[in-house]
């Protein structure tokens, strides 16, 4: 440990403003030492733990992590991986994070040090779906196809995604990172395009609920993080039609299900639906799970896009054990809702999602919404 380093870790706990060891940091690593944020973040963790109890060591290492994952260059990100990859340091949230912040700001060609150096199984695999997600071809990329096409990894979670986007994909919201700051697209909201109304006229079939513990936290999979580490509301229910459901008919039929996220919908406050594309509800989907919500920074990018499959399967009624190609397939022969409503429910805040799927055939119709403030 050199004596400047030794020195900031000394004195860290007693800072009331860490400004100033950024700029250390930064004027060493502008000389051209990316060795240096490695260095002095390793020497935080053996010395404070990895848990980062003090705000001070969580914020200066997060400015090392950012500093160096999110600057383009081979050796930038050679150093992340050596912080995050040391003993001390690494974690399976951390991987997460590290991964899709070396994903948003370096070539793929710079990441092959993650496949062929010391990174852990599950940064390797988060890394290899983040790149999918940018559109990066991981099958046919010099040091990283090699690990990515194994079949060791399969058992992983995120090994049942495809390593190729979907068409349903295809409108992924990504976040944009940097030394100090991120930014993120939230596509929720109202509908826009092919506006459903209620009508008087409608016809709406009965129905039964058919809602199992299991098929809920399935279609939640996506919003579950709003509740667990938010202030969030969730609710998922899945109903059975005596007969084909005409499209026309959804507002009407969701206002008769009894959901609680629509009490006094149709009375007090309009209900607005329209007709999406699978694309407009996976897009919702993985912005919640990626993002997450008031409280919590979502799990990124890999695992969004796992949860939002997860949900959207369930959302279509797809058998859990169905491959990725089936649960696709059934995706897009649903016909995808979203609904909005001024109901006391939903926050109204920045974070509230309505959708509702129509099962090939219109014998089933599966709902999800959910809601989170701060």
């Amino acid at each position: 440990m050199t004596e400047q380093i030794q020195k900031i870790v000394t004195e860290l706990p007693s800072l009331e403003d860490v400004t100033g060891v950024w700029a250390v940091v930064d004027d060493r690593f502008a000389q051209g030492d990316a060795a240096f944020p490695a260095d002095l973040g390793i020497a935080l963790v053996r010395t404070y733990g990895p848990e980062g109890q003090m705000w001070q060591y969580s914020s200066v290492f997060d400015h090392l992590l950012r500093l160096l994952a999110t600057t383009a260059g081979p050796e930038n990100a050679a150093q992340a991986l050596r912080l995050v990859s040391s003993a001390e340091v690494t974690g399976r949230k951390l991987d997460r994070y590290t991964a899709s912040l070396l994903a948003s700001s370096h070539e793929a060609t710079d990441l092959t040090v993650a496949f062929t150096g010391h990174a852990s199984e599950e940064l390797r695999a988060c890394l290899v779906h983040e790149l999918v997600l940018r559109g990066v071809v991981v099958e046919e990329t010099p040091g990283i196809a090699g690990w990515a096409t194994l079949p060791h990894w399969r058992h992983h979670p995120l090994g049942w995604l495809p390593l190729t986007l979907s068409d349903v994909e295809g409108l992924a919201d990504l976040p944009s990172y940097g030394t100090h700051s991120s930014s993120y697209s939230m596509p929720y909201g109202p509908s826009e395009s092919r506006e459903l109304v209620v009508s008087a006229n409608a016809r709406v079939p009965s129905v039964e609920e058919t809602t199992t513990q299991a098929t809920a936290t399935a279609m939640a999979t996506a919003v579950a993080i709003w509740a667990e580490e938010s202030n969030g509301r969730i609710e998922a229910r899945i109903f059975d039609l005596a007969e084909p459901l005409d499209a026309g008919s959804v507002p009407n039929t969701l206002l008769g299900l009894g959901l609680e996220c629509l009490h006094g919908a149709g009375e007090r406050t309009t209900l607005s639906v329209a007709v999406r594309s699978p694309a407009q509800a996976w897009r919702v989907l993985f912005a919640a799970a990626s993002t997450g919500g008031a409280y919590n920074s979502g799990s990124y990018g890999a695992y969004g896009r796992l949860a939002a499959w997860q949900s959207l399967a369930a959302l279509a009624g797809s058998p859990a054990c169905a491959t990725s190609s089936e649960v696709q397939a059934r995706v897009w022969n649903c016909t995808w809702h979203v609904f909005d409503a001024d109901t006391k429910w939903f926050e109204q805040v920045a974070w509230d999602i309505g959708l509702a799927a129509l099962a090939p055939g219109h014998r089933q119709l599966a709902v999800l919404a959910a809601t989170d403030t701060d």
